[in-house]
């Protein structure tokens, strides 16, 4: 257990421009702010991804194609596109050999180099696995980035459920979602943490869509070492 009491909560703030998303029990992407959601994928983008892949990239073309903007890209994924390591996985154990060109797609920052080649875009991309708080990392990455002085950042999450073979190891069963936020400076959401009393398991980017689609003021959840509050400007 965690003494909550050693640290005061510490907060950080950021504009939302945009968002869009793919979230469980939905048939299609939902989205807020300056959304160009009609824009189709290209197709070197819709190539050799899965289907997870695809939502993630979808919800991110739709902040981008619009206007052209490149802001730097932070990708957070607990587990990536594990379908495609899985893949991996098995072929390595039947046969001794992968793919080489499934294998170069299976790095934790290949969806964010794929987008980044299609708009090219140059203002640089980073990669978060941060276990079942990885949401809530990438968000604290997206704000470091624009505290350096990024005018924008985009930022990606997804998951998905591991295969069955994994139900005796697995924590949770985890639902499939894929967010992407356009985050500027500003004071729209403010980000609060603090130490969790008690190590928990939330689905941290499916509160944060709480919050996208209710007129809720705030909304978190509890992970393995924080509890982590997102709260709308007064």
């Amino acid at each position: 257990m965690v003494d909550s009491s050693r640290k005061a909560p510490q907060s950080l703030s950021a504009r939302l421009v945009a968002w869009a998303a793919w979230l469980p029990g939905r048939a299609e992407m939902v989205s807020g702010g300056a959304v160009q959601a009609a824009a189709s994928l290209p197709l070197s983008l819709r190539r050799r991804i899965t289907p997870i892949g695809r939502k993630v990239l979808e919800a991110g073309w739709a902040l981008l194609a619009k206007d052209g903007a490149a802001p730097r890209i932070v990708l957070s994924s607990r587990h990536g596109e594990f379908a495609r390591t899985f893949d991996l996985l098995t072929g390595l154990a039947e046969s001794g050999e992968v793919s080489p060109a499934e294998f170069s797609l299976s790095v934790h920052h290949g969806l964010a180099g794929l987008l980044s080649i299609a708009t090219g875009n140059t203002a640089g991309h980073s990669a978060v696995a941060g276990g079942n708080e990885s949401f809530g990392y990438g968000f604290v990455e997206a704000l470091a980035s624009l505290a350096e002085g990024a005018p924008s950042v985009l930022l990606l999450h997804f998951d998905e459920a591991l295969p069955d073979i994994y139900a005796p190891v697995a924590d949770t069963a985890e639902e499939p979602v894929a967010l992407a936020l356009l985050l500027a400076p500003g004071d729209d959401i403010a980000l609060e943490t603090s130490p969790a009393a008690v190590s928990g398991n939330d689905p941290l980017a499916l509160r944060f869509a709480d919050l996208l689609t209710s007129d809720a003021p705030e909304a978190g959840g509890s992970g393995e070492r924080l509890t982590w509050r997102w709260r709308r400007a007064a």
